[in-house]
């Protein structure tokens, strides 16, 4: 038994957006990644300015997904802040500070990956 809901594009992907955009999260990306990868449907992909900001995405994050239930399976990296991993199963959230995002560049290693729309986005 899992603590995560089903992925859904339309449905429980608004939740997970509008936790990581809560402090202001730098150009957020979500990937459908279904068909590509077992490991997830998701990723959704963001960065901070600074590793406190990193750290301080991540943990409303937490907050705001445990409110409505949802548990990560595991988090990793919360101790350097440079790149957090929180995995929710059919969702899986990369928090970066922006240079390690530039390094790794996950969008460019999942190309192939559609691009979900991200509706009401706030503004920067």
């Amino acid at each position: 038994m899992t603590d995560t809901p089903k992925f859904s594009p339309d449905t429980a992907l608004d939740l997970y957006i509008q936790a990581v955009t809560g402090k202001k999260a730098m150009n957020p990306v979500v990937l459908d990644v279904r068909g590509l990868t077992s490991v997830s449907d998701a990723f959704i992909i963001c960065s901070g300015r600074s590793n406190r900001q990193v750290l301080a995405i991540a943990d409303n994050i937490q907050v705001k997904l445990k409110n409505h239930g949802i548990k990560p399976l595991s988090v990793e990296g919360k101790k350097e802040g440079h790149w957090v991993l929180l995995d929710y199963g059919h969702v899986v959230i990369h928090v970066f500070y922006e240079p390690v995002r530039t390094f790794y560049d996950l969008e460019g290693l999942w190309i192939d990956a559609k691009r979900i729309k991200i509706r009401n986005l706030p503004a920067e």
